[in-house]
């Protein structure tokens, strides 16, 4: 069956859009070489100055949109951390085998670090009334933390006791006076008696009291060695230039000490009790923290690890 449809349709209809060649000469192209155009109707458009710029302004965006994303070139903001948490504290050099242990006890449980500054209780009070910026005192008896109340830089009415400190007797463990006994002190052997300065530090007040009570200070007081501190108390010992020396339990109970020699209680009645207080600073900006400190402290759970410190719990 043959078909009714035409064989070429007429075009006459549709509006003209082929592309010819012209005699018109390109001047981007090479010479003899024709530039290619396309009509709409009777007007002829260049190809190359209108189809190729319309692609490319057509793919520019595509390429735009589909490309990986660039680098930027501003530098990252900057995210502030938080300020780390610490607490400065005024230290009694005595405490110097103590507070390590419990600082990274105390950081590990809270996250705060304890900047620790040493000196004898004496040193520490005055640079404190002097000006010196702390949040925590932390002294080896009641009467400095006292002066920082009397003077109004306290944050509290009182000191804070937080341990009781010990008074003993070290000898080297090579010395004609071992063993030791309550007895020693009265060996006529003894020429010779390291103490630390009792105008300053508290165990030196300590051993006059025991002295005077068991009735041995004039016999002994011309045999004394006078420290500036109990460390250079224990270096008298160490060294030779004493055979004898108080000291407190904290600093006799450090490895090098017992490794060293040996030492005895002196009688708790024969000297007032050595209340080792603190107090925190009433300009501190870190009040909160350090009374957290100073409460962790006063706990039944560390209180009951004081002793394997050389230290008593208050209660």
């Amino acid at each position: 069956m043959k078909s009714n449809l035409p064989k070429n349709p007429p075009r006459a209809s549709l509006p003209s859009r082929r592309i010819m060649r012209s005699c018109h000469s390109d001047p981007e192209r090479s010479e003899g070489e024709e530039s290619p155009h396309f009509t709409h109707g009777t007007t002829i458009y260049p190809v190359r100055k209108y189809v190729l710029p319309l692609r490319a302004a057509l793919i520019l965006p595509l390429c735009l949109l589909l490309a990986p994303p660039i680098s930027s070139a501003q530098p990252a903001q900057h995210v502030s951390q938080p300020a780390p948490r610490e607490i400065h504290i005024f230290a009694a050099a005595d405490l110097q085998p103590v507070l390590p242990a419990l600082a990274d006890a105390f950081t590990h449980a809270t996250g705060i670090k304890l900047i620790v500054r040493y000196g004898t209780s004496a040193t520490l009070a005055k640079q404190l009334l002097a000006g010196d910026p702390a949040d925590l005192f932390l002294a080896t008896d009641f009467s400095f933390p006292e002066q920082i109340v009397a003077s109004g830089v306290a944050d509290s009415t009182a000191p804070i006791p937080y341990a009781r400190g010990t008074l003993v007797l070290w000898a080297r463990a090579d010395s004609p006076l071992q063993p030791l006994t309550q007895d020693t002190l009265r060996d006529p052997r003894v020429q010779s008696l390291a103490i630390a300065n009792p105008d300053h530090i508290p165990y030196g007040r300590a051993a006059v009291s025991a002295l005077t009570r068991m009735k041995l200070y004039d016999q002994l007081k011309p045999h004394f060695v006078v420290a500036d501190d109990l460390a250079q108390t224990a270096q008298f010992v160490e060294s030779g230039k004493t055979q004898l020396g108080f000291l407190s339990l904290t600093a006799a109970s450090t490895p090098h000490a017992k490794q060293l020699g040996s030492f005895i209680r002196m009688p708790p009645a024969a000297y007032p009790e050595i209340r080792e207080c603190a107090v925190v600073l009433k300009n501190s900006a870190h009040r909160a923290d350090a009374h957290a400190f100073l409460d962790w402290l006063r706990s039944p759970p560390i209180q009951q690890t004081l002793p394997a410190y050389g230290l008593d719990p208050i209660q």
